[in-house]
């Protein structure tokens, strides 16, 4: 496994499978593990398709696996970055940290995904 981040919060493996390993740690990581997952659910359940797909979810390990949205984005205009997280909130979504850090760049299909789900929040009326 490669590992692509690793801080206070989580630590984020890339497996040689393709699929995303992330483990929460850190203050509040059940919290923000069951939001994210909650999150991610929510996404698919409404077709969001430039989102990581939730493959497996271990609270007891505080793990979800997912599969990969892509590479990292070094540069992004502040118009479009705009237009993609305002695209998520269409799905009922609000990211709550729109940084350039949770923008993918998925090759396959040359789409922009978003990642990082753990702070989002479902809009009202959307559940």
């Amino acid at each position: 496994m490669l590992k692509v981040k690793d801080t206070l919060r989580a630590t984020v493996n890339l497996g040689f499978d393709g699929r995303v390993y992330k483990q929460y740690h850190g203050p509040d990581a059940a919290t923000r593990f069951a939001n994210e997952v909650r999150i991610l659910r929510h996404l698919e359940a409404r077709g969001c398709s430039f989102v990581p797909k939730l493959l497996e979810a271990d609270p007891a390990k505080l793990q979800i696996v997912t599969t990969n949205c892509g590479s990292r984005v070094d540069h992004l205009d502040a118009e479009r970055r705009a237009e993609l997280f305002a695209e998520l909130e269409t799905f009922g979504v609000r990211h709550d940290d729109p940084d350039i850090r949770n923008v993918t760049y998925r090759q396959t299909d040359g789409r922009f995904c978003l990642i990082d789900f753990e702070f989002a929040v479902i809009l009202p009326g959307s559940v």
